[in-house]
């Protein structure tokens, strides 16, 4: 379980480190360290929310659950966005193979007028 806490939380601090607020939700800290993360929690109000709400989850397997239907739906979301973009990469746009091949023609018949001049 712990490992899927920290893949939601990787990269979402460089000040406090993901142990360390983990080991605060288990209740595993120090005073002194509980204190420490409850300062930083102070200044980062969003973090305050996150872990509050992690916190009142309730259960190990109830969080676990949590994790794993976040990280499910997660990955679906990112697969349809990428299945999105993909399709509209290659979307057919008439105008612009015509607008191409008009710059390409355009710059044909320049190239041959001016050849004709030098002759």
């Amino acid at each position: 379980m712990r490992e899927d806490l920290l893949n939601i939380l990787s990269d979402s601090n460089k000040e406090i480190d993901n142990q360390k607020l983990m080991d605060y939700i288990s209740g595993k800290l120090s005073a002194e360290q509980k204190h420490e993360v409850e300062k930083w929690m102070v200044d980062n109000p969003f973090f305050s929310e996150a872990m509050e709400g992690l916190q009142h989850a309730g259960g190990e397997k109830k969080l676990r659950s949590s994790v794993d239907e976040i990280n499910s739906a997660l990955r679906k979301y990112l697969q349809s966005r990428k299945k999105k973009r993909e399709k509209n990469f290659f979307k057919n746009d008439y105008w612009t193979y015509i607008a191409v091949i008009f710059i390409l023609a355009l710059a044909v018949l320049v190239y041959l007028f001016l050849h004709r001049l030098k002759a």
